[in-house]
């Protein structure tokens, strides 16, 4: 049988992909490059404290969370392209509010109005519109590689781009990457004729509640939203202390983050082959928990010297990066049959709501507490997410599939309890409005090939 994975990309269908993954790397770079220098350059802005400071690193995950999901919605009715055009619009004119704001207050309002511009479920549902089915998951892999190397770009050229032209500068910057990302959308993503209904790629409101009543998916929910409230208060913390107890000039912490980010990415590497090579992914995950709350807890202790701050940056990257990169793929198996979309839109608002807290929290603590108060913040918040990520089982080995069903097999009934019962096959939904079967499989116990015999046959020849 034709194996439709051997097929590769089409041209349309790559530059789809590289195209969007472009559009949500200049997304991130201009959400990035505020953390590793707002909280040493923020404090000469009027009306500066570190609670301020906080809320201006914070103030972008809030909206960004309360908008992300009604504008996915949103892009199903009126269309994808009309919605991104609006949401990097909006993203621009926040990037130009702060970059003209002499006080923080500002710089907040700027921020949130960055956040406001949520496109991001509207990006990967047109990816969904431009990509065949076989090469979805290659496609958006790319988006995601694209996304973990933004972030690493994020913390080295932040510093650099504000050492040579301010806070401003850097604004401006963000500014002019989100009108960029326009002229990309316009004039390199190929156009759509249909906007695909596709519950692996966007929210779907029937699976909504079961969602957020899922107890594995809420741990992995929680898990991001601790993460990133840990990466947001730590880089209040860390850039300062860099400064306080290390001497480090702040326009030189950028080797510092390239170093740390260049040996995290390869450290991390091994942990993930052999969490899925020996269906070990739970430990792997554990293990970089108390990594984390271990981490936060050397920087409390000893983090006074530039050697020591160094080698627990390299440690909490490592950690932080080998999570990132592990959450979503945990949500893809953990997720029911057809339920990865709706998900993954619950995970991304975690995640931002979890930025805009730690923000917050992180400014609050320092400057009730200072640098020490952040750090035991962090470690207490870490310790809370290990104790509920013990209770979580062993995730399902299993692959998210979705194939297209012939009128006779949407006639049949049964189908989903039939497949069900095949050995491989963990979960099975039918889709009538989009024609489609949603599974979940083994793919050490069953292959593609004989689940699309299965599912579409081959009509029997007249004797």
């Amino acid at each position: 049988m034709h194996d439709p994975l051997s097929e590769r990309m089409s041209g349309s269908e790559t530059r789809a992909a590289g195209g969007l993954a472009l559009v949500f790397a200049f997304r991130m770079l201009g959400m990035f490059m505020v953390l590793p220098v707002l909280a040493t350059y923020g404090m000469d802005l009027a009306g500066a404290t570190p609670a301020l400071i906080g809320l201006a690193i914070g103030a972008y995950g809030l909206t960004q969370a309360l908008f992300q999901i009604p504008f996915g919605m949103i892009s199903d009715r009126i269309g994808r392209r009309p919605v991104i055009y609006f949401g990097l619009i909006v993203f621009a004119l926040g990037s130009m509010l702060a970059a003209n704001s002499d006080s923080i207050w500002g710089v907040v309002a700027g921020r949130v109005l960055q956040g406001a511009g949520a496109i991001s479920a509207a990006v990967m549902a047109l990816l969904s519109d431009l990509t065949r089915e076989q090469h979805r998951t290659k496609a958006m892999a790319i988006i995601g590689m694209t996304i973990g190397l933004s972030f690493a770009i994020a913390m080295v050229v932040g510093p650099l781009l504000t050492r040579a032209f301010g806070l401003s500068g850097l604004f401006l910057a963000t500014g002019a990457m989100a009108l960029l990302g326009i002229l990309i959308i316009m004039f390199m993503v190929p156009r759509s004729t249909d906007t695909l209904q596709h519950r692996e790629s966007g929210v779907a409101k029937q699976a909504l509640i079961p969602t957020l009543k899922h107890p594995d998916l809420l741990r992995l929910d929680l898990g991001i939203f601790v993460l990133h409230a840990m990466l947001m208060s730590s880089f209040i913390a860390v850039p300062l202390a860099l400064v306080e107890k290390a001497g480090l000039p702040k326009e030189q912490h950028w080797w510092v983050y390239l170093t740390a980010l260049l040996i995290s990415f390869f450290a991390m590497i091994p942990f993930i082959i052999y969490g899925e090579k020996k269906r070990k992914m739970k430990r792997v995950l554990l293990g970089a928990i108390g990594t984390l709350m271990l981490t936060e807890l050397f920087f409390w202790q000893f983090g006074n010297s530039l050697r020591m701050l160094v080698i627990g940056i390299v440690v909490f990257f490592t950690a932080f990066n080998l999570l990132e990169a592990s959450l979503p793929s945990l949500i893809s198996k953990v997720s029911p049959a057809g339920g990865k979309g709706t998900a993954m839109g619950v995970y991304s608002t975690s995640q931002f709501l979890g930025s805009a807290l730690g923000g917050i929290l992180g400014g609050w603590f320092f400057q009730h507490g200072g640098l020490s108060a952040v750090f035991l913040g962090c470690a207490a918040l870490a310790a809370l997410w290990l104790a509920f990520a013990v209770t979580m089982r062993e995730p399902p080995y299993v692959k998210s599939l979705r194939l297209p069903l012939s009128p006779q097999a949407l006639r049949e009934t049964g189908l989903a309890e039939r497949l069900k019962a095949v050995k491989g096959v963990t979960d099975a939904v039918i889709v009538a409005e989009e024609s489609a079967i949603y599974i979940k499989l083994d793919t050490e116990l069953l292959d593609r090939a004989t689940l699309e015999q299965l599912v579409n046959p081959a009509p029997a020849r007249e004797a």
